[in-house]
């Protein structure tokens, strides 16, 4: 019996020839283009790659140039990409693409980070009577909507036995959530990194839980299918880049820490212990690998946050390894 699931398969898979080998331009010299990339704070292989202008270079025998395009988180960074305003997304949390599809985007994934379940966390100030995740019924938690922290609050409010329903959700960006957690707006914060080692080195926090047997917390890298179609070779470049600053960050720590510093505003301590609990080995997405942002969607719908049930696999692969 041929399912829709299976169907899904076999054209997410199709789709990895269809980018990779043919969607290249035909011989000669590329026209010149422009390539809008979104980042946010958090995207720390593009922020080591912005500010070394290592993309920047490796793109120009392409015929391509770099225009940078800063967001508050993957949310409002991925919309930017369905409308057409952005060309490449920086890594968002996994959360993200399930609300972009949800949306009717057109996404090809790039390129995908193992997970960092310990690079999320939900967090209560030190003096809080809140000691598990089950004290969160009734109480006012804050995080970015759709961000993982999202979903991490998802996932351990239904292992505390609770829902979503049973909690007062606000949504807040990550310097609004700060401000609200440390004035006593919000009983709880779910947050991300370096906003979570930010908050762990300057204030008085606790650890409610973290991703760790919960959520892995994979970030994927993204582009219009559209684009994806027009310069795989441009994507091509960009995952390579991805791929050795991911290795050299794990290899320099403490280079990477001091780079990132004037960059993000933090110290090279909190950045470097941010950077520790993040795995940035960087490989490409395949089918197969799907299967949690199908448990992300379906626990988001389950929830009634999704306008509509989605399938994980109706999206476009690239595969950076194919040449025309």
């Amino acid at each position: 019996m041929t399912t829709h699931a299976n169907i899904s398969r076999r054209a997410a898979i199709a789709a990895i020839g269809a980018i990779g080998a043919g969607a290249v331009l035909a011989q000669g010299a590329a026209r010149p283009t422009t390539v809008r990339l979104g980042y946010q704070k958090s995207s720390t292989l593009i922020a080591l790659l912005k500010v070394q202008g290592t993309l920047e270079k490796q793109l120009a025998p392409l015929n391509a140039t770099l225009s940078w395009h800063e967001f508050t988180s993957g949310l409002p960074l991925l919309e930017a990409l369905n409308l057409d305003n952005l060309d490449i997304s920086a890594d968002v949390a996994d959360t993200v693409p399930v609300f972009a599809q949800a949306a009717g985007a057109d996404l090809t994934f790039v390129a995908q980070e193992a997970p960092s379940p310990a690079a999320q966390a939900i967090l209560v100030r030190e003096d809080s009577p809140l000691k598990s995740v089950a004290d969160l019924k009734g109480k006012k938690v804050g995080f970015a909507k759709a961000a993982g922290a999202h979903y991490l609050l998802i996932a351990a409010l239904e292992k505390a036995g609770l829902s979503f329903k049973d909690i007062d959700p606000a949504y807040l960006t990550p310097a609004d959530g700060r401000a609200a957690f440390e004035r006593g707006a919000i009983d709880a914060w779910a947050v991300w990194d370096p906003f979570l080692a930010a908050a762990q080195r300057q204030a008085k926090v606790r650890v409610l839980a973290d991703g760790t047997g919960i959520a892995s917390y994979q970030r994927y890298y993204l582009a219009s299918t559209k684009f994806a179609k027009a310069r795989a070779d441009v994507l091509r470049v960009v995952y390579a880049e991805l791929e050795k600053t991911g290795k050299w960050v794990k290899q320099n720590p403490k280079e990477a820490a001091a780079l990132l510093s004037p960059v993000w505003g933090l110290d090279a301590a909190t950045i470097e212990q941010a950077n520790a609990r993040r795995s940035y080995a960087v490989r490409p997405v395949l089918a197969e690998a799907l299967t949690e942002q199908q448990r992300i969607a379906d626990a988001f719908f389950a929830e009634k946050l999704l306008p509509r049930k989605i399938n994980a696999l109706d999206v476009a692969l690239f595969q950076p390894g194919l040449k025309s």
